[in-house]
């Protein structure tokens, strides 16, 4: 769960949160969910007591009785800043999102970015800054021209794009993440925005770079299309995304985890890349970072944007 304050406004209620943790820590979550179940019915717009009720529910294996809690939850908060809505699509045989609330992510991001890069580079021996870099390395010897840091967090890419390129440009949800980015003082500028609803632009840049970014996305249709008309001709995009092990074709191409980040297959990538206007990409098997100990396997995807664009049939073009 989110590192949130959880406080219901109603001390009695909150005190029955910490027994109710108490009894599930000591193995009895049931117990747990019948006490937040008799809570709640006072309180129906505490939205972290539904999450909790809900993970109460999970534990004791009533996955139904938690979905019905992680509903209300989004319902109690429809801007669903606690995520109780991709916790509700991990019960289901086929998930209903096809990315994750924006609130959610800036909520995450703001809460964590205090201990992130920490974090990050420590227990969890994250590198995808460093693939990022190794791959338009190769893809671009000469430099980078001017450069768009999608997602850029903390600015953990920055530092290493900043030689290679002659303006340095960064976005992201979260302004603490910004903070701290602005804090390295390696880019020309800073702008806080949400990465699938970007204001379209026309063969603006030469490079643009996301590490550990699509994993909140999902659907990339959005964002790969937007990058086509952004990047001049022969411009770069470069990304990092976790990899779907069990790509088997029959569904979007890409799935929400375990730990609720969404994993993209190979297929969907190629294609997705050929229908926008890139050329043959590259993509490359990796390890991103690990996690409880294991190897988080990932792809470092490279294409270019080709010189002419895909053509556009009257249907596209009524339905735009």
């Amino acid at each position: 769960m989110l590192a949130l304050p959880a406080s219901s406004g109603d001390l009695a209620a909150d005190r029955r949160l910490t027994w109710a943790e108490a009894l599930a820590a000591e193995g009895d979550p049931a117990a747990a969910a019948d006490l937040m179940e008799q809570t709640l019915a006072t309180l129906p717009h505490w939205a972290a007591g539904w999450v909790r009720l809900g993970a109460f529910h999970e534990a004791a294996g009533n996955r139904e009785a938690a979905a019905m809690a992680y509903d209300k939850a989004v319902l109690a908060d429809p801007s669903d800043r606690l995520g109780a809505s991709l916790r509700r699509d991990l019960l289901r045989p086929v998930p209903l999102g096809d990315t994750m609330p924006a609130a959610f992510v800036t909520t995450l991001f703001d809460t964590y970015a205090p201990g992130f890069e920490a974090a990050l580079r420590g227990a969890l021996d994250y590198r995808g800054p460093e693939l990022i870099a190794e791959a338009l390395r190769a893809v671009a010897p000469a430099g980078l021209g001017r450069v768009l840091d999608l997602g850029c967090g903390t600015g953990l890419l920055g530092p290493l794009l900043r030689p290679r390129c002659n303006w340095l440009e960064g976005c992201d949800l979260s302004s603490e993440m910004l903070r701290r980015a602005e804090a390295k003082g390696v880019y020309d500028r800073l702008e806080q925005a949400d990465i699938k609803a970007l204001a379209p632009v026309e063969a603006e840049w030469d490079t643009l770079a996301a590490a550990d970014v699509v994993m909140y996305l999902g659907a990339l249709e959005g964002m790969v299309g937007w990058a086509s008309a952004a990047l001049r001709p022969g411009g770069r995009l470069c990304f990092t995304a976790e990899a779907d092990p069990d790509e088997d074709g029959s569904g979007p191409g890409y799935r929400l985890g375990p730990a609720r980040r969404f994993r993209h297959g190979r297929g969907y990538l190629h294609g997705l890349l050929r229908q926008a206007g890139f050329g043959a990409a590259r993509i490359t098997p990796a390890v991103v970072r690990r996690d409880r100990g294991e190897p988080v396997h990932a792809f470092v995807v490279t294409a270019s944007r080709e010189s002419t664009r895909p053509e556009t049939s009257d249907e596209d073009r009524a339905l735009a």
